[in-house]
């Protein structure tokens, strides 16, 4: 790919994701796993996005995530799995994403023609992910696609996001980024979730926070105020670039036009999603 086409395909992606990563936000998929038996909060979260997996340890959890901590992980799985079984996890997952794009979207929206269209170039795109070295993008690659076009879609932005995760998590390794130098490299933009969501949702201590920024500021990815000094702008630059390159496959597949479409598509449903919403503004912004 062109560095244009790189861009134009994370543009694509920054679309279509949030369709996808609204459930994370949204109570119905948490409502649809606490009624499992899941406890609300890093169990259901785990759980549900381990669930393609199948019943797996908290070892492959920690690996496949990257960013939480081991121990907080340990705390919930393989616990969940003595609860309620992947198969019924998946099947709730699925349940709470469809009554999330229903009450953000509405009825209108989501038996639009243009939906259908969104959730047929989505799939086309996801025919040239590879399953090599990419563990969550192939799990949910073998789940079934679901009939109704937006559940569809939301099943294409899932592969679509794991795809481009998986990679991305290969990127932070060559950058010599742990899971927690990465995630406060990520806050210190100013574009991420705070702090206190990272620190609360992935299980590390303030005292793990505070320490991790000394030691970035030691390398000189961070300044005295935490704020990314230029060498830290250009190591998260790198690995994004990197990722765009792994991540290439499925927009080279689907060509310029039909990139842009679907980013004009999936852009127009995930404002829609942010205007409803489905990304309080609260856990957001650097802090």
């Amino acid at each position: 790919m062109t560095t244009f086409e790189a861009s134009t395909g994370r543009h694509c992606h920054n679309a279509v994701s949030p369709l996808h990563t609204s459930v994370y936000f949204a109570p119905e998929p948490a409502d649809e796993l606490a009624a499992l038996g899941l406890e609300r909060g890093a169990m259901v979260y785990l759980a549900s996005r381990a669930a393609p997996l199948g019943a797996v340890d908290a070892g492959t959890v920690t690996a496949t995530f990257y960013n939480f901590n081991h121990e907080h992980v340990q705390r919930y799985i393989p616990a969940a799995w003595t609860v309620t079984t992947p198969e019924e996890v998946l099947t709730a997952r699925l349940r709470g994403a469809d009554r999330t794009l229903q009450r953000l979207l509405g009825k209108e929206t989501l038996t639009s023609t243009e939906m259908t269209e969104a959730a047929e170039l989505a799939l086309h795109a996801t025919e040239a992910c590879r399953r090599e070295a990419r563990p969550l993008y192939a799990a949910n690659a073998d789940l079934p696609v679901p009939e109704e076009p937006h559940l569809a879609l939301w099943h294409a932005a899932t592969l679509l996001r794991e795809h481009r995760g998986d990679g991305h998590l290969a990127a932070l390794a060559v950058a010599g980024l742990s899971g927690i130098e990465a995630l406060v490299l990520h806050n210190a933009t100013g574009r991420a979730p705070t702090s206190a969501l990272f620190m609360r949702t992935r299980g590390w201590s303030a005292e793990q926070w505070a320490a991790t920024r000394d030691q970035l500021r030691e390398r000189g990815l961070l300044d005295e105020a935490g704020n990314l000094t230029q060498t830290g702008a250009s190591l998260r630059g790198e690995a994004e670039v990197l990722t765009d390159r792994l991540d290439a496959a499925p927009y080279d597949h689907l060509g310029p036009a039909a990139t842009a479409r679907l980013t004009e598509l999936a852009g127009s449903f995930s404002g829609t999603l942010r205007a409803a919403g489905a990304f309080p503004a609260v856990h957001f912004g650097k802090g």
